[in-house]
């Protein structure tokens, strides 16, 4: 496994990841979550992401069984939640400080850790200051609750007045953002937040869906088949975004299958060498896996081999494909 630091903190994360977004508590069972958590740790990674607002709760519930039973010594791994949506009544959702702090205390109870390694903003909130989070944010961590913070699917100017806060307050302002980040999704983390990365605090990144939602594997290239993500019934905000996409669905086929014919030239599966382009962004820290199964794991898990792979010739075919 190969080890990157969080933006600029002294933070070690291993290069691939693992979340349980859609899988833990709903689409596969406690036996297979523990399995695909086992093997990942045994494979090198060290931070297991989750959220309040995954299956209501009960992944960070599914997790927090699966580290209570491992045993995993606490220095070994990085968890992490996130705050945003929590339930339907007044104050449990959104950035406000009630909900922040209430939401780290249930997300500790959950996850059943005395601590957040890392701990996200799950979305921008525009009916609470900025400045109310940040100072939320400061007090979890000076109360040894939360050890870094930072955000998830916010704008670069957002991001800036969170740090620009903190640092007029002398607080401590966000470390790292989750994007999406994948060959079919890039402008944000290529373009947008390339200020960040360069300024002098810099800005860790945690990627999520390396694989465009299964796109990247070829699993959609004959249509959406039963059972898989865009097919379940809670993902209509996930197909209504892929609908909306300005490639189109045609155009965004041909491109996968043009990156189909350069992974099978390498030997690799396409999702492989999707996985081990993200890496080649030295902005990124961590790409999150999900997987429903544990051949599936061990697939993705082996991108970090194709990345030696991928030299400047690869590159730019990719690139080639992908402008298409």
């Amino acid at each position: 496994m190969e080890y990157r630091r969080l933006g600029h903190s002294g933070l070690q994360v291993s290069a691939l990841s693992f979340g349980s977004w859609v899988t833990f508590g709903s689409q596969i069972g406690d036996d297979t979550a523990e399995s695909c958590m086992r093997m990942a740790y045994e494979r090198g990674v060290n931070f297991f992401d989750n959220a309040e607002a995954y299956s209501d709760g009960k992944s960070e519930e599914v997790m927090g069984r699966i580290l209570k039973k491992l045993g995993w010594r606490r220095d070994t791994f990085l968890v992490s939640s996130k705050v945003f949506w929590g339930g339907k009544l007044p104050n449990q959702s959104g950035l406000s400080r009630k909900h922040v702090m209430e939401a780290c205390h249930a997300a500790l109870r959950r996850l059943q850790v005395d601590y957040l390694d890392l701990y996200f903003c799950h979305r921008p909130d525009p009916h609470t200051p900025i400045e109310e989070t940040v100072r939320a944010m400061n007090t979890l961590i000076e109360q040894g609750k939360v050890l870094y913070w930072g955000t998830s699917e916010w704008s670069a100017r957002e991001i800036q007045e969170a740090k620009g806060i903190a640092s007029r307050l002398n607080l401590i302002g966000p470390t790292m953002e989750q994007p999406q980040y994948n060959l079919l999704h890039r402008d944000r983390v290529e373009s947008e937040y390339d200020p960040l990365f360069k300024s002098a605090d810099g800005l860790g990144t945690t990627i999520w869906s390396p694989l465009a939602s299964g796109f990247l594997t070829g699993k959609y290239n004959k249509g959406i088949p039963e059972g898989s993500r865009l097919a379940q019934k809670n993902m209509q905000w996930l197909r209504d975004m892929v609908e909306k996409d300005p490639d189109g669905w045609d155009r965004k086929l041909s491109k996968i299958k043009a990156l189909g014919g350069i992974a099978d030239g390498l030997g690799v599966s396409l999702a492989q060498m999707s996985i081990a382009w993200c890496l080649t962004n030295p902005h990124v820290s961590t790409v999150i896996l999900g997987a429903s199964r544990p051949e599936q794991l061990e697939e993705n898990l082996s991108s970090l081999d194709v990345l030696p792979k991928l030299d400047s010739e690869i590159k730019a075919a990719i690139e080639e494909a992908v402008s298409e």
